[in-house]
């Protein structure tokens, strides 16, 4: 297993890992990587200030299925990477559509501007155009508002399964480690 060397003490060989310390879900990663052999290195860890900073991991290079358990991690880091993509559709869609639908209504207060500036003024066209220029102003915030709160519900539940898996995935790495 380790070679003892003369003094009496193992020799352990160590292979690294840098996580982020800052983040919400910084704590979550550090306790699921801890189930692949991953223990923190607290010589050379960067503690967050102002949410940046490190993790130094390390493990044993000789661990006890450690392609398995390589692959377990890899799985782990996809689903973590998923639960970001989720977390940013919450409002991808909502700042497209909100933000196109300002554009709309800039083009309508634009085309109400020149027929209020042309000669003689066109006031009916004006009021005309105006009206859903000024709801494309108004408009976008609460469209904003009601595609992340119908998004959200939908998203919640993907990431609750997406944590379901992944303490799955902790669970048969703990397994591998027992």
């Amino acid at each position: 297993m380790h070679e003892i060397r003369e003094d009496g003490a193992a020799f352990v060989g160590y292979e690294y890992k840098e996580l982020p310390a800052g983040g919400e879900r910084a704590s979550f990663c550090l306790d699921c990587y801890q189930n692949f052999g991953w223990i923190l290195d607290e010589r050379t860890s960067e503690y967050p200030h102002h949410g940046k900073g490190k993790w130094m991991l390390k493990r044993d290079r000789k661990i006890v299925n450690k392609v398995e358990l390589t692959r377990l991690q890899r799985h782990f880091e996809a689903c973590m990477a998923e639960l970001e993509e989720l977390e940013h559709s919450k409002t991808n869609r909502a700042t497209i559509t909100a933000v196109s639908v300002g554009l709309i209504g800039t083009a309508f207060l634009a085309g109400a501007t020149f027929s209020a500036t042309h000669e003689p003024p066109l006031i009916g066209l004006t009021v005309l155009l105006a009206i859903p220029g000024f709801l494309g102003w108004i408009l976008p915030y609460f469209i904003y508002r009601a595609i992340v709160r119908r998004r959200t519900k939908v998203v919640n539940e993907l990431m609750e399964r997406k944590y379901d898996e992944i303490d799955e995935i902790c669970e048969k790495g703990r397994r591998l480690l027992a």
